[in-house]
């Protein structure tokens, strides 16, 4: 274990910029510790501590852009694919749509420290068309403000954090059993919370195969789109004859929905 704290101390500024662009690419690879023993590392000299946020944020910012880029050529593609590939609930694209119409881009400032936004608020920013000098101000800011306040965070408190790595260290490989094991149940009780919000959708889900025979066969379906006005602006095709209304406005526009035939919901 020894060596590893060695390694770190001799290559930590390359570990810490390639996995914080890990992290913001969507591994599930928490940067946090490794930006509190950066922080240690710098108190106990072992490291420039500016080196290492600015190093960082870049890594940070290299991960946000091509998220962002992805974005303003995928369109709504991106929001669909990293639903089905994140660990969080599907409403987690919903969340960042209610964020970034509430604060536009000042949610920026605190997307980092929010889980689920984090991850969408770059492809979501590329797929509104937030002109890129603002993107780049607002997340540049929003990086610099959580990476640094760990960093930082590990700085004040580095007599203490030596004292817990000495800790880690004694337990020598069966630390990282430990952490190995940690992180496996952590995704796995991610993967289990999903599949069962899944699960509880499909009892009244109807497939879009399956509606699309429906109403060729004649049937008297009413379709209701309740996507998000930003889905909507990046994919504006729309099933013919459905009403348009925002989960929001259901409450106050519910009289709109006829209610002598069968109700059909869509909302991506």
């Amino acid at each position: 274990m020894d060596e590893a704290f060695q390694f770190l101390i001799r290559h930590g500024y390359s570990v810490l910029f390639v996995w914080v662009l890990a992290e913001q690419l969507g591994l599930p690879l928490p940067a946090t510790p490794l930006l509190l023993a950066a922080g240690a590392l710098a108190g106990q000299g072992q490291m420039n501590v500016w080196t290492a946020i600015a190093l960082a944020v870049l890594a940070s910012m290299i991960g946000d852009v091509s998220w962002y880029q992805f974005g303003r050529v995928r369109g709504g593609k991106v929001l669909n694919l990293l639903c089905r590939i994140s660990l969080e609930p599907d409403s987690c694209v919903r969340k960042t749509e209610g964020a970034f119409v509430r604060h536009g881009a000042r949610s920026l400032l605190i997307a980092k420290f929010v889980p689920g936004l984090n991850t969408m608020a770059p492809p979501l920013a590329g797929i509104i068309g937030m002109r890129l000098g603002r993107f780049l101000l607002f997340d540049g800011l929003g990086a610099l403000l959580y990476l640094g306040s760990f960093v930082a965070l590990g700085y004040v408190f580095s007599n203490q954090l030596e004292q817990v790595a000495a800790r880690v260290a004694s337990l020598g490989f069966s630390i990282l059993i430990i952490l190995a094991g940690a992180l496996g149940a952590y995704i796995a009780w991610k993967y289990v919370q999903r599949r069962r919000f899944i699960r509880s959708l499909r009892i009244a889900r109807i497939t879009p195969d399956e509606l699309k025979r429906r109403i060729e066969g004649g049937e008297d379906v009413v379709v209701v789109d309740l996507r998000h006005s930003l889905d909507f602006d990046a994919a504006p095709q729309t099933i013919p004859g459905a009403i348009r209304m925002s989960p929001e406005t259901v409450e106050q526009d519910h009289a709109r929905i006829p209610r002598d035939r069968e109700i059909v919901l869509f909302c991506t």
